[in-house]
Protein backbone atom coordinates (compact mmCIF):
# COMPACT_ATOMS: atom_id res chain seq x y z
CA UNK A 1 0.00 0.00 0.00
CA UNK A 2 1.51 3.33 -1.07
CA UNK A 3 1.97 6.20 1.34
CA UNK A 4 1.44 9.66 -0.14
CA UNK A 5 2.76 12.57 1.89
CA UNK A 6 2.03 16.17 0.91
CA UNK A 7 3.82 19.05 2.58
CA UNK A 8 5.75 22.27 2.04
CA UNK A 9 9.35 23.31 1.49
CA UNK A 10 10.36 25.06 4.70
CA UNK A 11 8.11 26.67 7.29
CA UNK A 12 9.67 29.87 8.63
CA UNK A 13 8.29 32.60 6.35
CA UNK A 14 7.10 36.03 7.44
CA UNK A 15 4.38 36.08 4.79
CA UNK A 16 2.78 32.94 6.25
CA UNK A 17 2.06 34.80 9.48
CA UNK A 18 -0.77 37.05 10.68
CA UNK A 19 -3.47 34.64 9.60
CA UNK A 20 -2.17 33.79 6.10
CA UNK A 21 -1.38 30.29 7.42
CA UNK A 22 -0.17 30.73 10.98
CA UNK A 23 -2.75 32.10 13.42
CA UNK A 24 -2.44 35.68 14.54
CA UNK A 25 -0.16 35.88 17.56
CA UNK A 26 1.45 32.45 17.15
CA UNK A 27 5.03 32.53 18.48
CA UNK A 28 7.63 31.87 15.76
CA UNK A 29 9.16 29.10 17.86
CA UNK A 30 5.84 27.21 17.55
CA UNK A 31 5.48 27.45 13.77
CA UNK A 32 6.88 23.98 13.07
CA UNK A 33 4.66 22.55 15.79
CA UNK A 34 1.62 24.19 14.16
CA UNK A 35 2.55 23.03 10.64
CA UNK A 36 3.16 19.46 11.80
CA UNK A 37 -0.42 19.28 13.08
CA UNK A 38 -1.74 20.12 9.61
CA UNK A 39 0.53 18.18 7.24
CA UNK A 40 2.65 15.03 7.65
CA UNK A 41 5.94 16.22 6.17
CA UNK A 42 8.13 19.23 5.45
CA UNK A 43 11.47 19.92 3.80
CA UNK A 44 14.25 21.31 5.98
CA UNK A 45 15.87 24.02 3.84
CA UNK A 46 18.31 25.61 6.28
CA UNK A 47 20.58 22.58 5.89
CA UNK A 48 21.20 23.62 2.28
CA UNK A 49 22.78 26.93 3.25
CA UNK A 50 24.93 25.93 6.22
CA UNK A 51 25.70 23.09 8.61
CA UNK A 52 23.08 23.08 11.35
CA UNK A 53 23.69 21.65 14.81
CA UNK A 54 22.55 18.45 16.54
CA UNK A 55 20.45 20.38 19.05
CA UNK A 56 18.64 22.08 16.15
CA UNK A 57 17.64 18.77 14.57
CA UNK A 58 16.79 17.27 17.96
CA UNK A 59 14.58 20.29 18.62
CA UNK A 60 12.77 19.76 15.32
CA UNK A 61 12.13 16.11 16.17
CA UNK A 62 10.76 17.03 19.59
CA UNK A 63 8.14 19.38 18.11
CA UNK A 64 6.39 16.98 15.73
CA UNK A 65 3.86 14.20 16.37
CA UNK A 66 4.42 10.48 15.73
CA UNK A 67 4.48 9.62 12.04
CA UNK A 68 5.73 13.01 10.87
CA UNK A 69 8.64 12.93 8.39
CA UNK A 70 11.31 15.47 7.50
CA UNK A 71 12.98 15.61 4.09
CA UNK A 72 16.43 17.16 4.52
CA UNK A 73 18.07 19.21 1.79
CA UNK A 74 21.74 18.39 1.29
CA UNK A 75 24.31 21.14 1.63
CA UNK A 76 25.06 23.43 -1.31
CA UNK A 77 28.76 23.24 -0.40
CA UNK A 78 28.60 19.66 -1.70
CA UNK A 79 26.42 20.27 -4.76
CA UNK A 80 27.18 23.85 -5.81
CA UNK A 81 30.62 24.76 -4.42
CA UNK A 82 32.36 21.39 -4.76
CA UNK A 83 30.13 20.35 -7.67
CA UNK A 84 30.09 16.76 -6.33
CA UNK A 85 33.89 16.49 -6.64
CA UNK A 86 36.02 15.28 -3.69
CA UNK A 87 33.05 15.41 -1.34
CA UNK A 88 33.51 12.44 1.01
CA UNK A 89 34.57 14.65 3.94
CA UNK A 90 31.94 17.37 3.24
CA UNK A 91 29.32 14.61 3.08
CA UNK A 92 30.58 13.23 6.39
CA UNK A 93 30.38 16.74 7.89
CA UNK A 94 26.82 17.13 6.66
CA UNK A 95 25.73 13.81 8.16
CA UNK A 96 27.58 14.53 11.42
CA UNK A 97 25.98 17.97 11.78
CA UNK A 98 22.88 16.45 13.39
CA UNK A 99 20.83 14.97 10.56
CA UNK A 100 20.86 11.59 12.27
CA UNK A 101 19.29 13.10 15.40
CA UNK A 102 16.00 13.07 13.50
CA UNK A 103 15.94 9.27 13.92
CA UNK A 104 12.46 7.89 13.02
CA UNK A 105 11.36 11.27 11.60
CA UNK A 106 14.17 11.30 8.99
CA UNK A 107 12.78 10.93 5.49
CA UNK A 108 14.53 11.39 2.14
CA UNK A 109 17.71 13.39 1.67
CA UNK A 110 17.29 15.83 -1.21
CA UNK A 111 20.27 16.73 -3.41
CA UNK A 112 19.60 19.70 -5.67
CA UNK A 113 22.14 20.05 -8.47
CA UNK A 114 23.05 23.52 -9.79
CA UNK A 115 22.06 24.93 -13.17
CA UNK A 116 25.52 24.53 -14.67
CA UNK A 117 27.03 22.10 -17.15
CA UNK A 118 29.40 19.30 -16.21
CA UNK A 119 29.69 15.65 -17.12
CA UNK A 120 27.03 13.25 -15.91
CA UNK A 121 29.63 10.68 -14.77
CA UNK A 122 30.27 12.94 -11.79
CA UNK A 123 26.74 12.21 -10.61
CA UNK A 124 27.35 8.46 -10.62
CA UNK A 125 30.53 8.81 -8.56
CA UNK A 126 28.59 10.90 -6.03
CA UNK A 127 25.76 8.37 -5.83
CA UNK A 128 28.29 5.69 -4.89
CA UNK A 129 29.16 7.71 -1.76
CA UNK A 130 25.61 7.99 -0.47
CA UNK A 131 24.79 5.69 2.48
CA UNK A 132 21.80 3.38 2.09
CA UNK A 133 20.85 3.23 5.76
CA UNK A 134 21.39 5.32 8.85
CA UNK A 135 23.97 2.92 10.30
CA UNK A 136 26.12 3.44 7.20
CA UNK A 137 25.45 7.17 7.44
CA UNK A 138 26.65 7.18 11.06
CA UNK A 139 29.81 5.32 10.05
CA UNK A 140 30.53 7.86 7.32
CA UNK A 141 29.72 10.74 9.70
CA UNK A 142 32.59 9.63 11.95
CA UNK A 143 34.99 10.61 9.18
CA UNK A 144 34.12 14.29 9.65
CA UNK A 145 36.82 16.93 9.96
CA UNK A 146 37.44 19.92 12.24
CA UNK A 147 34.46 21.87 10.90
CA UNK A 148 32.07 19.93 13.13
CA UNK A 149 34.51 18.79 15.81
CA UNK A 150 33.00 19.17 19.26
CA UNK A 151 29.49 19.51 17.84
CA UNK A 152 29.06 16.28 15.86
CA UNK A 153 26.40 13.59 16.27
CA UNK A 154 27.43 10.24 14.79
CA UNK A 155 25.18 7.69 16.51
CA UNK A 156 21.71 6.32 15.77
CA UNK A 157 19.24 4.52 18.02
CA UNK A 158 18.78 1.84 15.36
CA UNK A 159 19.51 1.49 11.68
CA UNK A 160 16.79 2.51 9.24
CA UNK A 161 16.73 2.55 5.41
CA UNK A 162 17.76 5.88 3.92
CA UNK A 163 16.28 7.33 0.74
CA UNK A 164 17.94 9.85 -1.58
CA UNK A 165 16.33 12.14 -4.18
CA UNK A 166 18.22 13.98 -6.91
CA UNK A 167 16.87 17.22 -8.41
CA UNK A 168 18.38 17.93 -11.85
CA UNK A 169 18.31 21.50 -13.13
CA UNK A 170 20.51 21.38 -16.24
CA UNK A 171 19.76 19.49 -19.48
CA UNK A 172 23.33 18.12 -19.53
CA UNK A 173 22.51 15.98 -16.49
CA UNK A 174 19.21 14.67 -17.85
CA UNK A 175 20.71 11.70 -19.66
CA UNK A 176 20.04 8.00 -19.93
CA UNK A 177 23.30 7.37 -18.08
CA UNK A 178 22.19 9.39 -15.06
CA UNK A 179 18.75 7.76 -15.12
CA UNK A 180 20.28 4.28 -15.17
CA UNK A 181 22.70 5.20 -12.38
CA UNK A 182 19.77 6.30 -10.22
CA UNK A 183 17.76 3.19 -11.06
CA UNK A 184 20.58 0.89 -10.00
CA UNK A 185 20.70 2.62 -6.61
CA UNK A 186 16.96 3.27 -6.06
CA UNK A 187 17.57 7.04 -6.10
CA UNK A 188 14.49 9.07 -7.07
CA UNK A 189 14.87 11.71 -9.76
CA UNK A 190 12.78 14.66 -8.60
CA UNK A 191 9.82 15.76 -10.71
CA UNK A 192 10.67 19.46 -10.41
CA UNK A 193 7.79 21.58 -11.72
CA UNK A 194 8.67 25.25 -12.24
CA UNK A 195 8.03 28.32 -14.35
CA UNK A 196 10.38 27.31 -17.16
CA UNK A 197 13.70 28.21 -15.55
CA UNK A 198 14.88 24.60 -15.96
CA UNK A 199 13.45 21.58 -17.82
CA UNK A 200 10.66 19.56 -16.24
CA UNK A 201 10.94 15.76 -16.47
CA UNK A 202 9.01 12.85 -14.97
CA UNK A 203 11.41 9.92 -15.08
CA UNK A 204 10.59 7.24 -12.50
CA UNK A 205 13.97 5.95 -11.36
CA UNK A 206 13.13 4.34 -8.00
CA UNK A 207 10.48 2.39 -6.16
CA UNK A 208 9.16 5.70 -4.85
CA UNK A 209 8.65 9.24 -6.22
CA UNK A 210 9.55 12.76 -5.12
CA UNK A 211 7.69 15.76 -6.53
CA UNK A 212 8.57 19.44 -5.96
CA UNK A 213 6.01 22.03 -7.09
CA UNK A 214 7.80 25.37 -7.35
CA UNK A 215 4.97 27.28 -9.05
CA UNK A 216 4.20 28.39 -12.58
CA UNK A 217 4.30 30.73 -14.47
CA UNK A 218 6.35 32.41 -11.72
CA UNK A 219 8.71 30.04 -9.97
CA UNK A 220 8.36 30.21 -6.15
CA UNK A 221 5.51 32.72 -6.46
CA UNK A 222 2.53 31.41 -8.45
CA UNK A 223 -0.48 29.69 -6.93
CA UNK A 224 -1.78 26.34 -8.21
CA UNK A 225 -5.48 26.80 -8.93
CA UNK A 226 -8.19 24.16 -8.54
CA UNK A 227 -7.75 22.86 -12.07
CA UNK A 228 -4.00 22.46 -11.61
CA UNK A 229 -4.44 20.72 -8.26
CA UNK A 230 -6.97 18.33 -9.80
CA UNK A 231 -4.41 17.47 -12.49
CA UNK A 232 -1.64 16.89 -9.96
CA UNK A 233 -3.90 14.72 -7.84
CA UNK A 234 -4.63 12.49 -10.82
CA UNK A 235 -0.94 12.13 -11.72
CA UNK A 236 0.01 11.36 -8.13
CA UNK A 237 -2.63 8.63 -7.98
CA UNK A 238 -1.06 7.03 -11.05
CA UNK A 239 2.46 7.12 -9.57
CA UNK A 240 1.19 5.81 -6.23
CA UNK A 241 -0.53 2.98 -8.10
CA UNK A 242 2.86 1.89 -9.46
CA UNK A 243 2.26 3.17 -12.98
CA UNK A 244 3.24 6.25 -15.05
CA UNK A 245 1.05 8.85 -16.77
CA UNK A 246 0.66 8.19 -20.49
CA UNK A 247 1.93 11.69 -21.29
CA UNK A 248 4.86 11.65 -18.84
CA UNK A 249 7.65 14.08 -19.80
CA UNK A 250 10.36 11.46 -19.72
CA UNK A 251 14.14 11.51 -20.29
CA UNK A 252 14.48 8.00 -21.72
CA UNK A 253 12.34 5.81 -23.92
CA UNK A 254 12.26 3.00 -21.37
CA UNK A 255 9.56 3.01 -18.75
CA UNK A 256 10.34 1.92 -15.22
CA UNK A 257 8.98 -1.52 -14.29
CA UNK A 258 5.41 -1.39 -13.05
CA UNK A 259 4.91 -1.99 -9.32
CA UNK A 260 1.96 -2.71 -7.08
CA UNK A 261 2.46 0.72 -5.51
CA UNK A 262 4.96 3.53 -4.95
CA UNK A 263 5.30 5.92 -2.03
CA UNK A 264 5.08 9.54 -3.17
CA UNK A 265 6.48 12.63 -1.43
CA UNK A 266 5.11 15.99 -2.60
CA UNK A 267 6.45 19.38 -1.52
CA UNK A 268 5.13 22.79 -2.53
CA UNK A 269 7.89 25.40 -2.86
CA UNK A 270 5.71 28.32 -3.99
CA UNK A 271 6.06 29.90 -0.57
CA UNK A 272 5.23 33.49 -1.55
CA UNK A 273 1.75 34.57 -0.52
CA UNK A 274 1.46 31.46 1.66
CA UNK A 275 0.50 29.51 -1.46
CA UNK A 276 2.59 26.47 -0.44
CA UNK A 277 0.76 25.42 2.74
CA UNK A 278 -2.66 26.28 1.30
CA UNK A 279 -1.95 24.29 -1.89
CA UNK A 280 -0.58 21.40 0.18
CA UNK A 281 -3.73 21.17 2.28
CA UNK A 282 -5.97 21.42 -0.79
CA UNK A 283 -4.05 18.69 -2.64
CA UNK A 284 -4.04 16.39 0.40
CA UNK A 285 -7.82 16.76 0.61
CA UNK A 286 -8.16 15.74 -3.04
CA UNK A 287 -5.98 12.69 -2.40
CA UNK A 288 -7.83 11.83 0.81
CA UNK A 289 -4.53 11.94 2.70
CA UNK A 290 -5.27 14.82 5.03
CA UNK A 291 -3.20 14.64 8.23
CA UNK A 292 -5.35 13.56 11.22
CA UNK A 293 -6.48 16.53 13.24
CA UNK A 294 -6.31 14.27 16.30
CA UNK A 295 -2.70 15.45 16.62
CA UNK A 296 -3.87 19.02 17.30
Amino acid sequence: MATVRVGASGWSYAHWRKGAFYPEGLAQRRELEHLSRHMPTVEINGSFYSLLRPQTYAGYRAQVPPGFVFAVKGGRFITHSKKLTDVQVPLANFLASGVLCLEETLGPLLWQLPRMRWEGERVERFLDLLPRDTAAAASLARKHDHRVRGRASTRVERSRPLRHALELRHPAHMTEGVVNACRRRNVALVFSHNGGEWPYREEVSAGWCYLRLHGTPRTYASNYDDRALDRWAERIRVWADGREPADAARITARRAPARKSRDVYVYFDNDQGAHAPCNALALAERLNTSWPRAHS
